[in-house]
């Protein structure tokens, strides 16, 4: 899965890799050990609620004599870390819905989205339903074109419930294979666009016919524990499949990963690396733990 993106990951495991080497490395693991690794979790980003369960679990590990050296340490970590990200569950999706904080990322998300289902041979629906930020039907209509998706477009400040309505119906009546819904960015303090929210699920079940509907968080690994803090009370609100964990090419804290799967409990789905169309992967937990350990 990463062999291809080695080089825009190097960063983001190096950081971590290289001090998680010399721990590893010790013949006896004692209480400074244990210290030494606390902080650098923390540093890089994995959350100090989800920090310390790990800690207190290896330090009851050290006690018990199943952690003795540093092997044993990095494979008892490793275990860890894999138990706290929660796998997603198995669902072939037909209709995708962005959420999302502001600048989280979801119309580039949204074109990715398209190109991945286009390149297995499906027919896409794009639909602009961010209606106030301007430039987002462009921005939009640029990834519809590099995708090869169609797209349905409202007009400045429509009311985004009726572009969702209209492109739910070109969905069914076209025989679309996916339809892809971009929705404007929305702050969790305000409950007008989050009612607006409520109101497009509403129609999209409605108009669902038996297809299966994934909700899928957009957040910024970027912005470390924030961009957590204000995912954890906008899920509160919002029934979610999954989280896309966006430019992870601009931050090297991979410990991001576990703070969300493990506060949120929600599943990480996908990995956003850079701006090129392709450069969407699909979130696999073992894969990621051995290169972050390795």
């Amino acid at each position: 899965m990463f062999s291809s993106f080695k080089q825009k990951f190097q960063k983001i495991y190096n950081k971590f890799t290289n001090k998680a080497k010399t721990l590893f490395g010790y013949e006896v693991v004692d209480e400074k050990v244990l210290q030494e690794l606390e902080k650098l979790l923390i540093e890089s980003d994995a959350g100090v609620t989800t920090t310390r369960s790990i800690i207190a679990q290896l330090k009851q590990e050290v006690m018990d004599g199943i952690i003795k050296e540093g092997a044993d340490l990095k494979n008892a970590l490793a275990q860890k870390l894999k138990e706290l990200l929660k796998p997603a569950e198995q669902k072939d999706c037909s209709i995708y819905l962005l959420v999302g904080i502001n600048g989280s990322g979801k119309t580039t998300c949204a074109g990715k989205l398209a190109h991945k289902f286009i390149e297995q041979g499906k027919k896409v629906l794009l639909v602009a339903a961010d209606t106030f930020r301007a430039a987002a039907q462009e921005q939009l209509t640029e990834w519809a074109e590099k995708s090869g998706a169609a797209i349905e477009l409202g007009k400045q400040n429509q009311d985004p419930a009726s572009v969702v309505f209209t492109g739910m119906e070109r969905f069914n009546n076209d025989n679309f294979d996916v339809v892809i819904i971009d929705t404007a960015g929305r702050l969790q303090t305000k409950s007008n666009l989050m009612r607006e929210l409520e109101k497009i699920k509403k129609i999209i079940e409605r108009k669902a016919e038996n297809k299966n509907v994934c909700t899928l968080l957009t957040v910024d690994a970027m912005l470390g524990q924030n961009s957590l803090d204000q995912a954890s009370i906008f899920n509160e609100s919002t029934n979610l499949n999954g989280i896309v964990l966006t430019k992870m090419d601009g931050t090297g804290k991979g410990g991001i990963v576990f703070a969300i799967s493990q506060e949120l409990q929600v599943p990480i789905t996908y990995l956003s690396v850079g701006e090129h169309i392709d450069s969407l992967r699909s979130f696999d937990s073992a894969e990621y733990v051995a290169n972050l350990l390795d």
